[in-house]
């Protein structure tokens, strides 16, 4: 079950549909959609028409609309409502953002943390087919424990200069080696001493796409 971070009871159902249409965009494709797309997804007779849709969302507080930029929307959470119970879904991260901000936050999901080992703190929307080989597949959600600590062999979410990426961790000496789980990708060295680099979290269990 998912539980949106939006106050959905104060919206008509077209204005939860335009929202729905939006947080769909975000988790398929990492991008909010423009007012053309908006109107074309439901059937609306011009960009205007979508454009209005907008603006009642961002009076109600469900969504911020950025100036300059087609592609303007950031999702919102009022801070009248309560954290919901359960987990966060984190998706399309900003370069430089930090990871649990509420704008990457796309849904929350009631599941419990300590079904994990160690507990689980959020999902990731897994994007790519860099570690099938480990069972890993595009558009799954991986839960992860937040800590900046890892032992070789484990997998990661790891920040690298702007972007957060999902890889096996190995260790040798001062250096840094970011595996992938499939021979199309090559392994991403680093060295953290000059370089960008934080460890994110561990990867602690894997819910395969659709299985909510």
């Amino acid at each position: 079950m998912v539980y949106i971070y939006t106050p959905m009871e104060t919206l008509s159902p077209r204005q939860r549909q335009t929202l729905d249409l939006i947080r769909k965009a975000m988790a398929d494709g990492g991008l909010p959609p423009t007012r053309a797309e908006l109107m074309r997804a439901m059937g609306l007779a011009s960009p205007n028409a979508a454009e209005k849709q907008l603006r009642t969302l961002a009076r109600k507080g469900a969504i911020e609309l950025l100036a300059g930029t087609s592609r303007g929307i950031r999702l919102l959470a009022p801070a009248r409502q309560k954290k919901p119970a359960g987990l966060p879904l984190i998706g399309q991260v900003a370069a430089g953002a930090p990871l649990l901000a509420e704008e990457h936050i796309l849904s929350w999901h009631a599941l419990d943390a300590e079904l994990f080992q160690p507990r689980a703190d959020y999902l990731l929307k897994v994007r790519g087919t860099s570690m099938v080989g480990a069972g890993i597949k595009d558009g799954d959600l991986l839960a992860v424990h937040r800590t900046g600590e890892a032992r070789s062999g484990q997998i990661v979410v790891a920040r690298f200069h702007d972007e957060v990426t999902v890889k096996r961790l190995r260790r040798r000496g001062n250096a840094i080696e970011l595996l992938p789980e499939n021979p199309d990708f090559k392994a991403i060295s680093v060295d953290p001493r000059r370089e960008d680099f934080a460890i994110e979290g561990i990867a602690v269990g894997l819910l395969r796409n659709g299985s909510f």
